[in-house]
């Protein structure tokens, strides 16, 4: 059944031109011609969970803009047992690095699942997008009528190459592959994109809240507000390294007086959550707060209200947390890995570190110095306002469709 915009009386999508405010009319006009090249085209995205990380953020916003565009765009997500996902996560975490026991067990359990949702789901649309390793030998199972793409959102430059190698084989039937960065790029046969992921300034994550909605939040959670705030927000991962964030906290607090808060969530394709968040449970006290919540207006909450943010990662595709709270002009500590890497100008607007020693340093020399934080805060929502809001992504895809119009020939 199709929407009829006419019926809508009280809802309203997020256009291209709503975007004026932040970029130049003539990027707007762009992006307008280059939609209109494609118009009616039916693409659909397909992924792991509706929420929970950054995939999932992006989703949201991306797939309502490009539709906004005149793009029928639909956004599909696999169902899975928990033996499933806990084998997806094992090929997540292989791929950033970590180690695997990679059985013919775990690869029919992999892709006996994937068959099961190419059977319910019929993808007979003219662009199909995959996104990360769990649908990814999707393309398998269909009669293609169009290009298939597939968008990995991890970095896979210190991969376990047998896992690699594995999913290499499904990679290479597809017609391009997008990563994240350049860096990123593989000695793959098909051809290679490169696009940063981005924030949506419209989504209650990242519009502007008053002073009194945010304190509403915290107050809600029973966040005081009386000390400076340090705040990391991510998956419960190992990979984000919570427990890292806990012990420059408290070395920092040698020298200084703040309240620190974890928040985050338990994605459904993430068995492992549930475990890190436990883990840190018995750290709790007065002033280290750890949530499990899955609230954006508390996200954007703490983003804004923060004198820090970090995102101590070990290993991260991009950092979507990253790029929120620089919007929110708030100076992130990340960590000096990825994509954080090309987000974080270190010393301009914000820091990089490499151990948890470095990470406490930079939350003293923060909290002490408001100017320091200001400053750096104009840079970062300025960076972001450049180079990292929804219309660039969406540009960056209207390119990659729209270059398939022309020389893309099916063959059964």
């Amino acid at each position: 059944m199709e929407i009829d915009n006419k019926l809508k009386t009280d809802h309203r999508m997020i256009h291209v031109e709503d975007y004026k405010r932040y970029v130049d009319s003539h990027v707007i006009e762009r992006i307008k011609e280059k939609a209109g090249e494609i118009r009616g085209l039916h693409v659909t995205h397909v992924n792991s969970t509706y929420y929970g990380g950054g995939v999932a953020t992006l989703l949201g916003s991306l797939t309502l803009l490009m539709n906004s565009a005149g793009i029928k765009t639909g956004w599909r997500v696999i169902q899975g047992s928990p033996d499933f996902f806990s084998v997806t996560k094992k090929f997540h975490n292989a791929l950033q690095g970590g180690g695997i026991n990679l059985t013919d067990l775990k690869k029919n359990i992999y892709e006996s699942v994937v068959y099961e949702n190419a059977v319910r789901n019929h993808l007979d649309h003219d662009r199909v997008i995959i996104h990360d390793p769990q649908p990814l030998p999707m393309i398998d199972h269909y009669r293609k009528r169009g290009p298939w793409i597939w968008h990995c959102h991890i970095d896979p430059t210190k991969r376990d190459e047998e896992t690699w190698n594995y999913l290499r084989n499904f990679v290479e039937k597809y017609d391009a592959v997008i990563f994240s960065l350049r860096e990123y790029g593989q000695e793959l046969e098909t051809p290679q994109v490169f696009f940063s992921p981005a924030v949506d300034p419209f989504s209650i994550k990242n519009r502007e809240m008053s002073q009194d909605q945010i304190q509403e939040r915290l107050d809600h959670y029973d966040i005081p507000t009386d000390l400076p705030l340090v705040t990391q927000i991510s998956r419960f991962d190992k990979w984000k390294d919570p427990e890292g964030v806990i012990k420059a906290f408290k070395q920092a607090r040698q020298s200084m007086n703040a309240t620190l808060v974890l928040l985050g969530n338990v994605a459904t394709d993430d068995p492992e959550g549930m475990k890190v968040y436990q883990s840190l449970l018995d750290e709790r006290e007065d002033r280290i707060i750890i949530l499990s919540k899955e609230d954006t207006a508390l996200v954007n909450a703490l983003q804004s209200r923060s004198a820090v943010v970090l995102q101590k990662s070990l290993r991260e595709g991009f950092g979507l947390t990253v790029t929120e709270a620089m919007w929110k002009g708030t100076p992130v500590i990340g960590g000096d890995v990825g994509g954080i890497k090309h987000q974080i100008d270190d010393g301009e607007n914000g820091f990089l570190v490499s151990s948890v020693e470095e990470a406490a340093e930079r939350i003293v020399q923060l909290i002490k110095d408001e100017d320091l934080r200001e400053s750096m805060g104009e840079k970062a929502h300025e960076k972001v306002r450049r180079n990292f809001l929804m219309t660039q992504l969406l540009e960056n895809y209207l390119d990659l469709l729209n270059s398939f119009e022309s020389n893309y020939r099916y063959t059964s």
